[in-house]
């Protein structure tokens, strides 16, 4: 007997069809959406090779896009930090592997840096911020407990600075003030400062060769 009436795709191939679609839609919105964040739905669709109808079946509003874009965002991010070795790295290095990895997320997913962009995902209120700082401060705290770092000021403290640090180096690179290797190097000089840690290699600063 057939799995399926016959012109009818055997549902398998309905999911997997499914998770393409899903899949080159938030490819899409990642780039339509972090080159132009007023972008519509339809613009997004024409990205992707689908229509507006497909993407609305998917994501029935834009809140949902943008949304599934950040969870989306949130697990390629955690999965760049497990790959980091963050608890086994000499804290210094450890900090540095966790600022490129941050890095690397910002100029896949511009977007989520923009608050002030239509339809952003909003501080305080997506999985990226429940999930990262964490991981930091154990860093951190791993540090100060090795002497690695200065232990006088508050771990969570101190993980909240250096995300702050590395957003407003992300700003500074988007305004055209620094290159993306300055932007980089300062606040990788910056945070260790802020940790009272010392470089882990030579680095690049901004103004010498």
């Amino acid at each position: 007997m057939p799995d399926s009436p016959s012109g009818a795709a055997p549902p398998r191939r309905r999911r997997s069809d499914a998770r393409r679609s899903i899949g080159a839609i938030l490819d899409a919105a990642r780039v339509v959406l972090g080159e132009r964040p007023e972008a519509s739905m339809e613009d997004v669709a024409t990205a992707a090779g689908v229509t507006r109808q497909t993407v609305y079946a998917h994501f029935p509003s834009r809140d949902a896009l943008v949304g599934a874009l950040v969870e989306a965002a949130a697990a390629e991010y955690l999965a760049l930090l497990d790959a980091a070795g963050l608890d086994t790295a000499p804290p210094a290095e450890a900090l540095a592997r966790f600022l490129d990895a941050g890095w690397h997320f910002l100029g896949r997913h511009p977007l989520v840096l923009n608050p002030a962009a239509p339809g952003a995902p909003q501080p305080g209120r997506n999985a990226l911020s429940a999930a990262v700082p964490p991981r930091l401060e154990r860093l951190v705290r791993r540090g100060q407990c090795s002497g690695d770092f200065d232990a006088a000021l508050p771990a969570d403290w101190l993980a909240d600075a250096v995300i702050g640090v590395q957003h407003t180096a992300a700003a500074h690179l988007a305004a055209g003030r620094v290159t993306a290797r300055e932007a980089a190097a300062l606040c990788l000089e910056s945070t260790l400062r802020l940790c009272g840690g010392s470089l882990p290699v030579t680095k690049t600063r901004r103004g010498h060769p």
